[in-house]
């Protein structure tokens, strides 16, 4: 088998060295874009854009955002049902 030159070697340990490093960086944005998203959706549901002195504008917020998921699960396993007659 032929040597390889000093330059390609050069060239392919750049090359691996900038792929792992674009693998950590993707695997990092990956979990920040989820944990982000998680929270959002938590304080979403918890009703955390309202006045906090407010606590009845918070309960109906929470409320009727609970009762807005069941209505959307509800209504998706009906369609799920109705779809596969």
């Amino acid at each position: 088998m032929a040597e390889k030159h000093p330059d390609d070697l050069a060239r392919e340990e750049e090359a691996r060295k900038t792929l792992e490093r674009v693998a950590v960086d993707s695997e990092l944005l990956g979990q920040s874009t989820m944990a982000r998203t998680v929270n959002r959706a938590r304080a979403h549901m918890a009703g955390d854009d309202a006045d906090p002195d407010d606590r009845v504008e918070v309960w109906g917020r929470r409320t009727g955002r609970a009762l807005s998921a069941i209505a959307f699960i509800v209504l998706a396993i009906w369609l799920v049902g109705y779809l596969r007659r």
